[in-house]
């Protein structure tokens, strides 16, 4: 049977869904057609491959991993059940779909793959060969047509994605990100937001996993509560602990979320108190000041009378004093003394 070709969708607008249009117009725009005619042409080429014309049986252990990272540790337990159930099935029929590979650009005699990364990893633990359909490409090429086979799969999690446009924008294919966009279908608002989740640190990405449940939003979410400094400290320290990391990687994100959420609740229930202190050079008088959340509160000290005299000073003056506080945030902030 004929093999779908995963990259029509990309280039056929007329069969596009309304929502993707603009995506793939961009694409078409910024990508230049005649790559993405020769993406076409290498589907269309890989079709008849599968059909039986030019299938070649490789060592495993000749092909490397893909230079543009599109998936977790696949030796990790968030791949277990996966990995396990294509190693039965290689097992059990035979490798029905041949992996996609590319002479390997630096290394002569060994191959680079482009996709297909389960069914390597199945034929090495089964002692096999890996069939696989053999085609030069360009690095632009490889990274559309690896973005464009694992988006048609539901096993690759928003989190894989996003690392992997990361992985993409950082090698400057081009100044308006059309070969990512092309490579994932997203546009421009999806993309961004890839990128701000993609940018937290490796550490925690790891801690967490893949995450194959949580979607594009739930991740934005966790970044704007990982903007503070203080939380993402947190994120680290709790993503690490042994408890949580004996879960499942789903259940990782969702305990963060939780932990994270919690501790914004009782920091606004329980806001930190800041105390300074001030004495005049004559030491006749010593002030305390107290600020906590929107609170703030002075008390005056003084073995004399004057603590009392100069609280008085300060209430009977308060007006004056306000204009003048006024006065400097409103020259500090646009630069200008008022009138």
């Amino acid at each position: 049977m004929a093999r779908k070709n995963p990259f029509a969708s990309l280039l056929n607008s007329d069969e596009a869904p309304p929502e993707n249009r603009a995506v793939l117009d961009y694409a078409a725009k910024g990508a230049t057609r005649s790559l993405l005619n020769s993406i076409d042409e290498m589907a269309a080429q890989a079709g008849k491959l599968l059909e039986g014309e030019t299938i070649v049986e490789l060592d495993p252990a000749l092909v490397d991993d893909s230079f543009a990272k599109d998936r977790f540790s696949l030796d990790e337990d968030d791949y277990r059940e996966e990995l396990d159930r294509v190693i039965a099935a290689v097992r059990e029929r035979g490798q029905d779909t041949p992996v996609l590979v590319r002479p390997h650009p630096q290394q002569p005699g060994r191959y680079m793959l482009v996709f297909g990364h389960l069914r390597r990893l199945s034929a090495a633990r089964l002692g096999r060969k890996v069939r696989a359909v053999i085609k030069d490409m360009t690095d632009r090429e490889h990274v559309i047509a690896q973005g464009q086979e694992n988006n048609g799969r539901s096993n690759t999690s928003f989190i894989e994605k996003a690392v992997f446009a990361a992985e993409i924008v950082g090698r400057h294919f081009d100044d308006d990100n059309a070969t990512v966009m092309a490579a994932l279908g997203a546009d421009k608002s999806t993309l961004s937001k890839m990128l701000a989740v993609a940018s937290l640190p490796e550490a925690l990405l790891k801690g967490i996993g893949r995450a194959t449940r949580i979607g594009r939003d739930r991740w934005y979410d966790l970044k704007l509560l990982l903007d503070k400094p203080s939380n993402l400290d947190i994120a680290l320290e709790f993503i690490a602990s042994p408890v949580v990391a004996s879960l499942r990687s789903d259940e990782r994100f969702e305990a963060l979320s939780k932990h994270l959420k919690a501790t914004k609740a009782r920091e606004a229930r329980n806001p930190t108190q800041t105390r300074n202190s001030w004495t005049p050079a004559d030491g006749r008088v010593a002030a305390e000041t107290v600020a906590e959340g929107k609170k703030f509160t002075l008390a005056l000290k003084a073995r004399g009378p004057d603590a009392r005299a100069f609280g008085d000073y300060l209430t009977t003056h308060l007006d004056r004093l306000y204009e003048e506080f006024r006065q400097d945030n409103d020259t500090s902030s646009n630069g200008e003394k008022p009138r």
